[in-house]
């Protein structure tokens, strides 16, 4: 006799969530069968024996679901059995690739076979030199020799051109194994760290931004670590240093260089980029790699991108709060809120001090071409950053005490809080104050400014006049007043490209200010002598680098606008002495024009922005290059290295450029003007004494610059 079916009560109880969510629904009873409980299936049953009403269909399976089990993230319906042999053959598969890997025969060299005989104990771990990913030392690093390319991409080369490196290694099923959760879209591991170095000890820009011992530190963690650099930032480093390590560089018909490898990784920065627009996540570190990319696009000369970036990071740097003292807004309920939670750390309220700044500079720089700032002076209240020594060693030292509203910013230099660097910065937030001098002007003044009008009525011109063309570099102290940052040594030069521009910056300021009033006809004129000493002070800043083995394309991109600027002052005058007759110091201006023409062209050989701004500059060069006398006026053939400014630049007194024969243009002598050295500026425009040449004070004829014309091409 069979048994009777066990009854409700003697069922055990079902667990907490463990009956069917329909059931659970409508607190029914439940077997909590599978695939469907009893329940469901019975409803299911009574509903398709009942024709469906017009435009309804009736469901092909009762509408039964579980929770999912914990610990379990198969599908119901799956077999586990099944899946754990499906993923123990796969298991089995790439134990046997990795056999196969390791016992392939290979060419092996005596040192190859001496460490293949050694056992994982005695190889030694490799040292990370310069930062990156160290591999395990078990069997890989059996594979490295000395001419391998993870040795290749860590030697120390003594001259700045580097080694070209290749994208991607072949592939190999090893290394896809070992680094699981590599960014495909990344070099290899070793060309990466390649990158990364060459970023560090070249860029002239966007490595203030980053803190290097601990992003090289990080990059020793796993990809999938937390931790672990965002790819945002990895791809603009590749965009970047490719600058300096070239491949796939194809120039261009007009010119211009173009590197697929550095399109490639900047079209994916920018994709991070776009992400974060969108979604909002990881802002801080996608906005860092943005100002890298912006430096990128700067130095490339493309100007739409750059304007359009400038104004996103000045954009997203507010909402950050980066713009507060301590970079996070303190200031009470009254204040909005700021998207990113407060420093965790002095490295981390540092890296954000740096990357504001960073970005301001580019705002700044952005618009020396008469644009007005994103982001207006008063509303910038964060702190000046440390120094860079005490940024890198982390060292516990109070906030720098100077922002922009310190009154004695500009002439007051505190040593603790003072470098190259710092010093880089009021340089360019000078210049800013002089565009926005002249933009202001512009917006608000009746008639444009012109050289019949004295600037020094107009308020607030003589105080930034006499900020800009003395106190500034006046007030440096004496380590960094009598050190352009050009050193040459028989054991070799260096170059610090900070220093060299906080010396140039003040004589581009100087001339962006006063060249709408120069006039070469007035004696008198304060401006026009402000504008022909800055010019040739720049020049001669370039002739004490020319007269060194150093690299001029290691020099931050906005030295081209300052060698536009002192050449746009040299058109001028080349024009004037055109006009009164003298062929002797026109034919020394153009040689000095030419000088830097070829400076720009030399540093375009690696940034397009130097190409770009020799370009604009021989636009404005037309029409004294129809009025000249001189036979090939714009010939540049003169060889930069490795001669000095004192043997380059002589005139040879055997030929001139009225001489028939003469093939090209006379170099300059640099001849030293008379009353060139500006005086006090007049209480009026009748009195005092400014630039006066020996000829031609009396020659009537406008020599001013449209306020209009473009710093950038």
């Amino acid at each position: 006799m069979p048994k009777a079916a066990p009854s409700s009560s003697t069922r055990p109880a079902l667990r907490r969530n463990q009956a069917c969510r329909s059931c659970r629904k409508r607190k029914l009873k439940c077997d909590a069968a599978r695939p469907h409980c009893g329940t469901c299936v019975k409803q299911w049953q009574s509903l398709v024996s009942v024709p469906a009403p017009v435009g309804y269909a009736h469901p092909s399976e009762p509408q039964c679901s579980y929770d999912p089990v914990e610990g379990l993230t198969l599908a119901p319906d799956t077999d586990p059995l099944d899946r754990i042999r499906q993923l123990e053959n796969q298991i089995s598969q790439l134990k046997s690739k990795l056999y196969e890997q390791q016992t392939a025969p290979r060419s092996i060299s005596p040192t190859q076979s001496s460490l293949l005989n050694t056992t994982p104990a005695d190889i030694p771990r490799p040292l990370s030199n310069g930062g990156g990913i160290s591999l395990p030392h078990a069997s890989l690093m059996n594979l490295i020799t000395a001419d391998s390319p993870e040795s290749r991409f860590r030697s120390e080369s003594g001259s700045p051109q580097l080694l070209p490196v290749a994208s991607k290694l072949p592939t190999d099923p090893f290394m896809e194994l070992l680094f699981t959760g590599w960014n495909p879209d990344l070099p290899d591991p070793a060309t990466l760290n390649h990158y990364i170095d060459v970023f560090f000890r070249c860029d002239p820009c966007g490595a203030r931004v980053l803190h290097r011992p601990s992003f090289l530190n990080s990059m020793l963690l796993s990809p999938r670590d937390p931790a672990f650099p965002h790819s945002a930032i990895l791809h603009a480093i590749c965009t970047v240093a490719s600058r300096w390590s070239p491949q796939n560089v194809v120039i261009m018909p007009d010119g211009v260089r173009r590197d697929s490898f550095a399109e490639f990784h900047a079209g994916k920065t920018r994709s991070y980029i776009d992400k974060t627009m969108a979604s909002g996540e990881d802002i801080f570190s996608v906005m860092q790699a943005c100002i890298l990319l912006s430096w990128y696009f700067y130095q490339e000369g493309r100007w739409v991108e750059v304007w359009i970036f400038a104004g996103f990071q000045t954009r997203v740097a507010v909402p950050l709060r980066l713009n507060y003292p301590g970079t996070f807004s303190t200031h009470g309920n009254n204040s909005p809120g700021a998207y990113l939670a407060p420093p965790k750390d002095l490295r981390d309220l540092e890296s954000r001090r740096r990357t504001w700044w960073m970005t301001i500079m580019f705002d700044r720089i952005a618009s020396v071409g008469g644009w007005i700032h994103a982001v207006d002076e008063r509303d910038l209240g964060t702190e000046l950053p440390l120094r860079n020594e005490d940024f890198e060693s982390e060292a516990a030292i109070p906030s720098n005490p100077q922002d922009l509203s310190t009154p004695d910013i500009f002439t007051r230099h505190p040593p603790q809080y003072t470098d190259s660097f710092l010093l880089l910065i009021k340089a360019v937030m000078l210049f800013g104050r002089v565009t926005d001098f002249n933009v202001r002007g512009s917006l608000r003044a009746a008639t444009a400014p012109s050289k019949n009008q004295n600037p020094f009525f107009l308020p607030g011109f003589e105080a930034l006049d006499k900020l800009v063309s003395t106190e500034f570099l006046e007030s440096l102290p004496h380590i960094f007043k009598n050190n352009s940052g050009v050193t040459d040594a028989p054991e070799g030069g260096s170059l610090d490209t900070d220093l060299y521009m906080v010396h140039i910056i003040p004589h581009a300021a100087t001339i962006t200010l006063h060249n709408p009033y120069m006039d070469f006809s007035d004696g008198r004129s304060v401006s026009t002598a402000r504008c022909v000493n800055s010019a040739r002070q720049i020049l001669a800043a370039y002739y004490m680098l020319s007269a060194t083995s150093l690299d001029i394309t290691r020099l931050h991109p906005f030295v081209t606008i300052c060698w536009y600027l002192a050449a746009v002052v040299q058109v001028q005058l080349c024009k004037y002495f055109i006009e009164i007759g003298d062929t002797q110091r026109e034919s020394s201006v153009w040689g000095e024009i030419n000088v830097l023409r070829f400076a720009m062209l030399a540093y375009g050989q690696r940034s397009p922005i130097g190409t770009r701004q020799e370009r604009l500059l021989q636009g404005l060069m037309r029409e004294i290059v129809r009025m000249t006398a001189q036979k090939q006026p714009l010939e540049v053939g003169v060889p930069l290295y490795p001669f000095s400014s004192q043997t380059l630049w002589q005139k040879d007194e055997s030929r001139t450029g009225s001489e028939e024969g003469s093939t090209v243009a006379p170099l300059p002598v640099s001849p030293q003007y008379e009353g060139i050295t500006p005086p006090q500026p007049p209480p009026s425009r009748g009195s005092g004494s400014g630039w006066s040449p020996s000829t031609g004070s009396d020659h009537d004829g406008a020599h001013s610059l449209p306020t209009n014309t473009s710093y950038v091409g």
